[in-house]
């Protein structure tokens, strides 16, 4: 436990490193960068000025690299508190960072106080003389300190297990790139860099340093957060018809983005849903524990609890979009989507729901905004298709590709009435109660055992009984086949949900 809280607090740390960085990047390009030697502004004494007439603009552009050093310092003690890290390398990371934030803010203090008062002198010689001081000390000597404490940094991640060649790669001319940018300013007038090389170099690092600070929040998550063959960190691979499918992979297994973009609300979703065909199987409860994540029960059927139900239902979106959008949602496309989900519980609250095993959708936009934005499992289809013919028969198409989504072939037609045959009839008084059970599910639940709590979608779909129509023939799946075996399932359909996502909560674990 105490590796996944540490673990935890380095991607906090991290995400706001990530944040404070990229703010302090916005002030420098928007405020700064007009008044710093070598930006915007070849004109000395113009920059001069500009710093005396906008001197709260100038503190408050420094102030966003304040607070950016003090979020590396708190990376450095969430390092040294990680247990996975060899203590002398963390410590000695934390060391630079403390040694490079010591002359960083000191230039910053003395460039938004003395700076502004020589500033406002209007003596031109002796602030140039002023800024060339502060420079070096901010740009050259914390620069060089805040280099080797990344690369230290770099070694705490290496032994942490939170490392990949992606940063390897990155991380060599990274750090290559600030290392001479840093020495630039230190070097005789004769050969150093000239003031706007260093600024495009630091520019040019600063956007590759976001980049780095995303892997290893990616590798940092992945260690909480590892592999399964099922839910939401099961491994996403796109079809390979998709242009970029590569490119769509890296994107959807990125735990970094998913952290990153999990921050935002869930909006609520609408869409006017046509022709939703469920198939279930009831099958021993022992096939479908291991689909069960941490943290959730299955709900169990029958006598002395010996079955459970599998349902995985296919449809056709109406326009799946934001509620928000409101009639523009009209522009939205209407996806197939399949779910496919056991029915769980929550010990802790007593809530009951369902556990989506997987998902997909044939839209690249919806199934990477739903992989990345919540806990869904979503995949990516390479077809789906559900239609209807003349007499009521459907037609189903699951189709993966050669990705990562489920497959199935479904050809129904309509059924005089529901057959429960055994195990159904031990679980079920009648198809009314197998009905009442399957359908209502209006919560989708799942748990962070790394945040230690329960996440809820909670869903509004409000079907009917009686719209549900039977259906009977051909269902052929490779997943449903390998967890059912040959269990006969019971088809039926619903001509028309509305369906209303209204949003998503977390029931905190009592640890």
């Amino acid at each position: 436990m105490r590796g996944r809280e540490g673990g935890r607090a380095v991607e906090s740390a991290l995400l706001a490193t990530l944040a404070c960085h990229a703010l302090a990047m916005v002030a420098m390009a928007a405020v700064l960068l007009p008044m710093m030697p070598g930006g915007s502004n070849p004109d000395d004494a113009a920059r001069m000025a500009a710093i005396a007439t906008h001197a709260t603009a100038w503190r408050l552009g420094w102030l966003t690299w304040g607070i950016t050093a003090v979020s590396d310092v708190a990376l450095g003690i969430a390092l040294v508190a990680w247990p996975r890290v060899p203590r002398g390398r963390a410590w000695a990371a934390l060391g630079l960072v403390g040694a490079a934030v010591v002359p960083d803010q000191l230039a910053q203090v003395r460039w938004v106080t003395r700076g502004v008062e020589l500033a406002r002198a209007g003596d031109l010689a002796v602030y140039l003389a002023f800024e060339r001081a502060v420079f070096v000390l901010t740009a050259a000597w914390a620069a060089l300190l805040y280099t080797a404490a990344s690369v230290a940094w770099c070694a705490c991640f290496a032994a942490a297990g939170a490392w990949d060649r992606r940063l390897t790669r990155l991380s060599v001319p990274l750090f290559t790139l600030f290392a001479g940018a840093s020495v630039a300013p230190l070097l005789p007038s004769s050969v150093h860099l000239p003031s706007w090389g260093v600024g495009a170099a630091n520019a040019a690092g600063f956007i590759g340093l976001e980049l780095w600070l995303l892997l290893l929040l990616d590798r940092v998550a992945h260690l909480a957060r590892p592999d399964a063959p099922y839910g939401r960190y099961s491994p996403w691979r796109a079809p390979r018809r998709f242009r970029g499918a590569g490119l769509l992979d890296a994107v959807a297994n990125s735990r970094g983005l998913h952290r990153l973009l999990a921050l935002l609300p869930v909006p609520r979703f609408r869409s006017e849903i046509r022709d939703v065909v469920y198939v279930s199987y009831v099958v021993p409860a022992a096939k479908l524990e291991p689909l069960v994540p941490e943290g959730l029960v299955l709900q169990r059927l029958g006598p002395e609890g010996a079955w459970a139900m599998l349902t995985f239902l296919t449809y056709a979106h109406g326009h799946f979009g934001p509620s928000l959008a409101g009639p523009l949602r009209r522009l939205f496309s209407s996806p197939v989507q399949t779910n496919w989900r056991t029915y769980v519980r929550d010990p802790r609250t007593g809530r009951e729901g369902i556990y989506f095993t997987t998902n997909a959708v044939t839209t690249r936009l919806h199934a990477l905004g739903g992989r990345l934005m919540s806990e869904a499992p979503m995949h990516l289809l390479a077809r789906g298709e559900v239609t209807r013919d003349g007499k009521g028969g459907m037609r189903v198409v699951v189709d993966p590709g050669e990705g990562s989504a489920p497959d199935a072939t479904l050809e129904l037609t309509p059924a005089r009435a529901f057959t429960l045959e055994p195990p159904w009839d031990a679980c079920f008084a009648d198809a009314r109660a197998m009905l009442a059970y399957c359908v209502p599910q209006d919560r989708a639940m799942t748990t962070e055992p790394w945040r230690g709590c329960t996440t809820r979608e909670e869903i509004d779909l409000g079907i009917p009984l009686d719209a549900c129509e039977p259906l009977e023939g051909k269902v052929v799946s490779r997943v449903a086949e390998a967890i059912v075996g040959d269990a006969r399932p019971v088809c039926f359909r619903v001509a028309r949900v509305d369906f209303l996502l209204r949003g998503e909560e977390r029931d905190v674990w009592d640890t």
